[in-house]
């Protein structure tokens, strides 16, 4: 049912060994786009799948840094047969491929339950026509905005998924003057108004992809929300840190944010669920501990996706 989308960097795949098991439970399909040489990490989430249960989708071609080239390490690591039939092996669909090139990859993972991700592909038609027959046992996933209603009617009849980046792209000093907006109801819709059969997002990260990092002038905490009263849609909270003017001080930032965090929640008026990620927000407030930047991303993805299950049930 829900399809979220990770790009492979430590923080992502770290997220992913944390829910396996919560997202097993509920059925989710965790789509992964590696973006490092180094596949061990890789490797050890998708262990954690399997070992939950679960299913994931490990893109064989991605798009973004180390395995732009080539993805061969990848196609091997499927190969070894260590993840038995629950790692489908994922074929992007760009529009630098062609169909030929589609057909390839195809053939050439038959054996891991193949899923094409499509996203700004233009031979939609022709590769409807070479999985005449097949569509029912296919999985096509449609990255919103390259893949209009008409492009996603060539494959009715498959299991179609529906992905939509909720996350607005911005700095983290102009979160601050929008502290709360939408995210998505596509929770709400993607069955019966759109036809589709998943659907998914980016999480509180975004499709935006930068291989940059380092001190932020501001430090954000990204938390979503189900708002009752509001229809049930999705929003999310943007905590920002009051000191926005150099790069320096991300741990009395994060403080910052984190202030203003437990502050709603104490409030009893912000709808934020109170997770297990949470429960790792209070305790690092009560310490006044600064995990990195990258954890406080992790805890933001996990709470989407407890947020998330515990709604879907």
């Amino acid at each position: 049912m829900y399809y979220p989308y990770f790009r492979g960097k430590q923080f992502e795949l770290l997220a992913i060994r944390d829910t396996a098991e919560l997202m097993a439970e509920h059925n989710f399909v965790p789509i992964i786009e590696p973006v490092k040489e180094s596949l061990g990490g890789l490797e050890k989430a998708l262990k954690a799948v399997c070992d939950a249960n679960g299913q994931a989708i490990i893109i064989v071609n991605p798009y973004h840094y180390d395995h732009q080239e080539n993805g061969t390490g990848i196609s091997q690591l499927l190969q070894k047969g260590i993840f038995g039939g629950a790692i489908s092996a994922g074929i992007l669909l760009r529009g630098n491929i062609k169909l030929a090139d589609a057909v390839e990859f195809h053939q050439a993972h038959l054996d891991h339950n193949p899923t094409f991700i499509h996203s700004g592909f233009t031979e939609q038609k022709g590769l409807a026509a070479y999985l005449d027959g097949t569509l029912p046992q296919t999985r096509h996933v449609f990255l919103e905005g390259h893949a209009n209603t008409l492009y996603r009617r060539h494959f009715e009849g498959s299991t179609r998924i529906l992905i939509r980046d909720g996350f607005k792209p911005r700095k983290n000093a102009e979160s601050a003057k929008i502290p709360v907006e939408e995210f998505s109801e596509l929770h709400l819709t993607f069955q019966s108004d759109l036809g589709m059969n998943g659907f998914g997002d980016f999480l509180t990260v975004g499709d935006v992809y930068s291989e940059g990092g380092g001190p932020a002038c501001a430090v954000a905490i990204h938390l979503t929300f189900i708002d009752p009263d509001a229809d049930e849609v999705m929003y999310i909270h943007h905590f920002v840190s009051i000191t926005n003017g150099t790069p320096t001080d991300s741990a009395g930032k994060f403080a910052q944010a984190l202030a203003k965090l437990i502050t709603k929640l104490n409030s009893g008026t912000s709808h934020i669920l109170e997770t297990e990620a949470i429960n790792e927000f209070r305790e690092l407030h009560a310490k006044g501990h600064f995990p990195g930047l990258g954890s406080v991303k992790k805890l933001s993805m996990q709470h989407h996706i407890e947020t998330l299950a515990n709604y879907l049930g």
